[in-house]
């Protein structure tokens, strides 16, 4: 048996050396409206540092981030949320307002400081309102720590941030959404790929049509090109930070090998064309094996709802070509926009690669959420087993950790729906209740969450709805039509299922999910989709939160915990 002092230089050592590479990594960010043109037309949005899509922040995993944050909008609040990022041992830094933290102040700073834990492509965005929807996002790429390999070879990578612009601003967005009668948002003027697009004008039609050249009027709506060489294999990072559209992605003549989703190695397999719902990160390989003389389309188009929205396009640009010579071919077609079939092929595909951790066997608890578009007061809303989400205005971290009563609904949210239940039609009574009430989950042990989607407000209306959970990654266990019952759970996938932080529900359809409560604090969980989160799709999750170290006071020091504070020593 070696000598105790020895074995002590040992874990020493293999301590220092796990700690080689690690990097803290510092950024000084203000966030304000600017003036751009992200589609040519010049709008007033939410930039960083002057800028859009704000900086992408590039790190190791392992590393720390810190963001010293300031709100330059003068008149609102602001937080960012680091969307895929856990937050073990910062819940305070999960950047969600009124649940992890209070909304920055005007002309304040907030430090941001957290670790990225495991690599994989990740984005960040607003939490605040629909600020999200007013351009406040930008990419987060953690790459393999030193030492470590990705288990798939690339001679290059491409970043692919996709989301969707509105010419409305977000605060007219966001009264028609709280008004009576109900003033629906609308589609999309333009579809963004890395910030850019060109409202009113296709740029394949110029070519294929002989009409006149889009007109360019700014660099900020310049077409985006992806430089390639010839037979290489690039990895292709996709992010979908859209505020309501889901998306389809294709690359002219060019196959795609689907390797990440959400920040977790999957089992390749080779597509087309893939779908992007809101919320999703991908990693895929393309190899550019195609004619070294032409370019190629990268087309984008809408999914699950009729698009009323033109399809954006890139240029991957073989070299030595010229970045402005246009493709000759035509745009790949994109599949029908309600061809569920081909989205539900894609998605059930998507399995973890062999070596990913399993989900425990079984789970301690279940959860079902039925999802529904109903009425409150003549107000439309989305609701969660009957009840629409209304965030408090002290953060529950912050109340709960310093058991502050009062702060929100005590009342316990309802875990399941009636049984009686006909999801294929309008429910009965659509009227429903609000609250700010919270699922506290029992630390350290495994919850299963049955999302069930249902039929909105009109008959033969069912939406498409990507959840998000903050905190956690789970396994998604299966998916299924109809109403779930108990003989679907015998059919949950226990040996492959993917580990993801966003997962879609289908029109009519149920989701199933695994998650360990192993992360202290207090974390969202909600449809991605801003309005539908705006209109109350989501809930709130609590776990270990006495386990949760020392909080900022900055971070919670507002609403009834202000005053708290003022009488603490």
């Amino acid at each position: 048996m070696a000598p105790k002092g020895l074995f002590l230089a040992l874990c020493l050592s293999a301590l220092l050396v796990a700690s080689w590479g690690r990097k803290v990594r510092h950024y000084q960010w203000e966030v304000g409206y600017v003036f751009w043109k992200p589609d040519c037309q010049e709008k007033v949005m939410i930039g960083i540092n002057g800028q859009f899509p704000g900086p992408t922040i590039r790190a190791k995993a392992g590393d720390t981030i810190v963001v010293e944050l300031k709100n330059a909008l003068h008149t609102e609040g602001v937080v960012i949320h680091w969307h895929g990022i856990r937050q073990l041992g910062t819940p305070w830094a999960d950047g969600t307002a009124s649940i992890s933290q209070c909304p920055i102040s005007p002309e304040e700073t907030f430090v941001y400081r957290f670790k990225v834990d495991k690599p994989g492509t990740y984005f960040y965005h607003g939490h605040y309102g629909m600020q999200r929807a007013a351009g406040l996002y930008g990419s987060l790429i953690v790459d393999v720590a030193d030492g470590e390999r990705e288990p798939f070879h690339y001679d290059g990578e491409l970043n692919v941030l996709l989301s969707d612009w509105y010419h409305q601003d977000i605060n007219t967005q966001a009264v028609g959404l709280s008004s009576n009668p109900f003033r629906w948002i609308g589609e999309p003027q333009t579809l963004l790929i890395n910030g850019r697009g060109q409202h009113g004008c296709s740029l394949a039609s110029h070519v294929l049509e002989g009409l006149s050249a889009c007109e360019i009027n700014s660099s900020q709506c310049a077409p985006v090109t992806l430089p390639v060489l010839p037979n290489r294999t690039y990895r292709l990072r996709i992010a979908s930070t859209t505020s309501l559209a889901s998306l389809n992605l294709a690359v002219g003549s060019h196959k795609m090998v689907v390797v990440e989703a959400d920040g977790n190695y999957v089992q390749p397999f080779e597509v087309k064309d893939m779908d992007i719902y809101s919320g999703d990160s991908y990693s895929v390989l393309l190899t550019t094996d195609q004619d070294p003389s032409s370019n190629y389309w990268l087309s984008l188009s809408v999914r699950g709802r009729e698009p009323k929205t033109q399809p954006a396009l890139a240029i991957l640009n073989y070299h030595p070509n010229s970045a402005t010579k246009l493709p000759t071919a035509k745009p790949p077609v994109s599949p029908l926009w309600n061809d569920y079939a081909h989205s539900k092929a894609f998605t059930y595909r998507i399995l973890a690669l062999k070596g990913t951790e399993r989900p425990p066997a079984s789970a301690t608890r279940r959860i079902a959420l039925l999802n529904t578009q109903n009425k409150l007061n003549g107000y439309t809303k989305w609701s969660i087993n009957n009840v629409s989400l209304a965030l408090p205005s002290t953060p529950y971290l912050g109340s709960m950790k310093h058991r502050l009563a009062g702060a929100f609904d005590a009342e316990r949210p309802p875990e399941s729906f009636p049984g009686d239940y006909d999801v294929m039609r309008p429910a009965t009574n659509p009227n429903t209740t609000q609250s700010s009430g919270v699922y506290v989950l029992d630390f350290n042990t495994t919850v299963d969450v049955i999302l069930q989607n249902a039929n909105a407000l009109s008959a033969n209306v069912s939406e498409i709805h990507p959840w998000h959970l903050h905190g956690h990654d789970f396994w998604v266990l299966g998916y299924g039509e109809g109403r779930f019952t108990e003989k679907d759970a015998k059919g949950f996938n226990l040996k492959n299922p993917p580990l993801r932080n966003t997962a879609v529900i289908f029109p009519y359809g149920w989701t199933a999910l695994r998650f360990v409560t192993d992360n202290p604090g207090v974390w969202a969980f909600h449809c991605h989709i801003e309005p539908h989160l705006h209109m109350g799709m989501g809930v709130i999750f609590a776990e270990g939160v006495h386990l949760v170290s020392r909080i900022p006071k900055e971070a919670i020091a507002c609403g009834m915990m202000g005053k708290k504070f003022m009488n603490l020593p």
